[in-house]
């Protein structure tokens, strides 16, 4: 019985080990651990400095985004995000800590340029404890888009978040059509997706 118990202990740490082979900062996990402080001040000059976009008000009802309100990353006016309809939108889930987000956000900074006022761009800042490091990435990325702040995790039931990046896209009806978790590898696969879902080009 004792061989049993010291067998299946070993296995256990053998799994342990196996699971912390890679690095803490680069692993696709909801991020935790207690929010660090800052000022809000400190948050809004970043924010300003990397040239992010204020928060939007109010559109049209949006039929299928949730009645979920979120904070604008930074400061600024609350989102509700079933008043983001009347244009077609696409809404980015990522996180500082998640390594394909960082790859990807250069890609949509990118196609935010490009469409210009026929495609809204809205990100979502996921389960992130780290604002400053949130907006550092916005700026170091290209990322001017308005950004939300979900750390409480109060749209994984309504928006289904499995992993991150994901990718919402919404009609101008705010019917959610199409919504791509996984990363966008090339500016290509990514104007490819929105004209499929949106019917928008470039």
């Amino acid at each position: 019985m004792r061989i049993r118990v010291l067998v299946a202990v070993a296995a256990l740490l053998a799994v342990a080990a196996c699971s912390s082979s890679e690095p803490e900062s680069t692993k696709p996990t909801f991020g935790g651990g207690p929010a660090p402080t800052f000022a809000p001040d400190e948050l809004s000059a970043a924010k300003k400095a990397a040239g992010i976009e204020d928060c939007p008000a109010p559109a049209s009802s949006a039929a299928d985004l949730p009645d979920i309100t979120l904070d604008c990353l930074g400061g600024g006016r609350a989102v509700d995000l079933s008043t983001l309809g009347g244009k077609p939108t696409v809404i980015n889930l990522w996180a500082s800590w998640c390594a394909p987000c960082r790859q990807e956000m250069p890609l949509l900074a990118r196609a935010h340029e490009a469409y210009g006022d026929r495609v809204r761009f809205i990100g979502i800042d996921f389960k992130d404890p780290a604002p400053d490091d949130a907006i550092e990435l916005a700026r170091a990325t290209g990322v001017t888009y308005p950004q939300l702040v979900d750390r409480d995790q109060k749209t994984v039931a309504a928006l289904k978040v499995a992993n991150l990046p994901q990718t919402i896209f919404v009609d101008a009806q705010g019917r959610m059509v199409a919504t791509e978790r996984k990363e966008f590898r090339s500016y290509a696969e990514l104007t490819a997706a929105i004209d499929d879902h949106l019917g928008v080009t470039p």
